[in-house]
């Protein structure tokens, strides 16, 4: 395989790759799995070095909202099995009803 090729990952994309990313790739698939994604989660983060403090903040406060909220009881949890069936619209309830 030539510099730059296509080498089809997995999942059934196509990523373009240099023989040295190409030989990185080839050899983080022979790690086993829990290294593998150590790996990918170390190199997404590693895409992402620029923060945005607003962003942070703003979630921040939303989840301080969301837990008073819960804290105070005017909303009432929805356990995730319901409110997969919900978003699916497999429930007459409406959400938060």
């Amino acid at each position: 395989m030539q510099q730059g090729d296509w080498l089809p990952a997995t999942g059934g994309y196509n990523v373009r790759m240099d023989a040295t990313a190409k030989k990185l790739f080839e050899d983080a698939l022979t790690l086993p799995d829990g290294e593998r994604a150590e790996l990918a989660a170390s190199l997404i983060a590693s895409l992402d070095q620029g923060a945005d403090e607003d962003a942070q903040a703003a979630w921040d406060t939303e989840i301080a909202r969301r837990v008073s909220e819960l804290d105070e009881g005017s909303v009432r949890p929805v356990p995730w099995a319901e409110a997969r069936r919900i978003i699916a619209g497999d429930s007459d309830e409406a959400p938060g009803s």
